[in-house]
């Protein structure tokens, strides 16, 4: 019977948190102040002290399939109150990263995405894919970039040839794309089909909920239930300490929805429809001006997101994935808007060179995507639908 309460701590596991970002643990006696301080936590099974005690003790299969984990929005109230400092928000935050890394796999890409001395490797990867492919079809005679119509016309070139000239630029960058965006969306399909039988799991085996089997149905309409809640970031006004983070969030996160409708916009008008361009008319304008708004929306938010993050230096811990994130965020957003302002001003040169590194942080964005904190908006969500699902308040 002795066995039977055998605990063996993970010690490991717990190492692992610390470098994540959640060094703080050790400091936790267990007083139950998070719990009672969090304004988001369910009554049923609160959380964070039950992820703090499993966590001290490295019980990872405790806390990895644990969907309270991903409920956290870290924003910081549990934190301030803690009499010990052991920073509970920052500790889940840590869990986090370890479960996008465990439900992602290919760790060696993980830690190339992750490591910050594997950086100049990750840029390097789309830097020569584009620049080996963009010689291949020039070798063929294929000029796969060409931002200027006016100087094709000048020197006699039809129209048609410029729509000749936009198929294959953008052909080169599908023919990249699609694999890429396929192999990210096998990756979450697989990780998502863990993770929700992991999370079942644990909210049977911790009392959370009462249902035996997961109805599809049921799921899929308890999603559609919680994503105004998401799209209005209300988890995060329901905080004290942080709630000036919900802005610059809704800010990249609809500046990411906008800039993925345009691109379907044009794949389905290029692939679908067969309309090759010129995509200079005016009857273009409104989804342009969707794409520009967007591209601002990314800016600014990422802007606020690192000043923010930097007034609460003391109080959050930051690591190199937060500034990862949002130094990617902005460069994409900067260099997607300088390269149409000087594709406007003629620029050409210009407007290769940094077309050429926005396309290097659209590929690194998409890669990273399994592995990375914007992974928390596949996991979170579908926790949240989860917990919805389950009946918990």
């Amino acid at each position: 019977m002795a066995d039977k309460y055998l605990v063996e701590p993970d010690v490991g596991f717990i190492k692992e948190i610390g470098e994540y970002g959640g060094d703080s643990l050790k400091k936790c006696f267990q007083c139950a102040t998070c719990s009672v301080a969090c304004p988001i936590s369910p009554d049923n099974k609160p959380f964070p002290r039950k992820e703090m005690i499993a966590a001290s003790w490295g019980l990872k299969d405790k806390l990895v399939g644990n969907g309270d984990v991903w409920l956290c929005h870290n924003c910081g109230d549990c934190s301030t109150l803690c009499p010990r400092g052991a920073k509970p928000g920052d500790v889940l935050s840590a869990i986090r990263m370890y479960a996008i890394s465990h439900y992602a796999g290919f760790p060696a890409l993980g830690k190339i995405v992750n490591d910050p001395k594997k950086l100049p490797v990750l840029f390097a990867i789309p830097a020569v894919l584009f620049l080996v492919l963009g010689l291949i079809f020039k070798i063929f005679g294929i000029h796969w970039l060409n931002f200027s119509p006016e100087r094709v016309i000048e020197h006699g070139d039809t129209v048609g040839h410029i729509a000749h000239h936009a198929f294959f630029h953008t052909w080169l960058v599908d023919l990249i794309f699609v694999p890429t965006s396929i192999f990210v969306v096998a990756i979450f399909a697989l990780g998502l089909k863990r993770m929700i039988a992991d999370m079942h799991a644990n909210a049977l085996l911790e009392g959370k909920t009462d249902k035996e089997n997961i109805d599809p149905k049921g799921f899929v309409q308890s999603l559609i239930k919680i994503l105004p809640t998401i799209m209005k970031h209300s988890k995060f006004s329901e905080c004290g300490e942080n709630t000036e983070r919900a802005t610059p969030h809704m800010m990249v996160l609809f500046g990411f929805i906008g800039l993925a409708f345009v691109t379907g916009f044009f794949f389905i008008v290029l692939y679908g429809i067969g309309i090759h361009g010129p995509y200079d008319a005016l009857v273009w304008l409104p989804v342009k001006v969707i794409a520009i708004v967007s591209g601002i929306a990314l800016i600014i938010g990422s802007f606020l997101m690192f000043k923010n993050r930097k007034a609460k230096a003391a109080d959050q811990m930051s690591t190199y994935r937060d500034w990862f994130l949002i130094g990617l965020v902005f460069a994409l957003g900067a260099t997607g808007m300088l390269s149409y302002l000087t594709r406007l001003a003629d620029a050409a040169f210009l407007t290769y060179l940094i077309y050429y590194i926005h396309l290097m942080c659209v590929f690194v964005l998409f890669i990273s995507l399994p592995f990375s904190k914007l992974a928390h908006l596949v996991y979170r969500t579908t926790a949240m639908a989860y917990n919805e699902y389950a009946g918990r308040k």
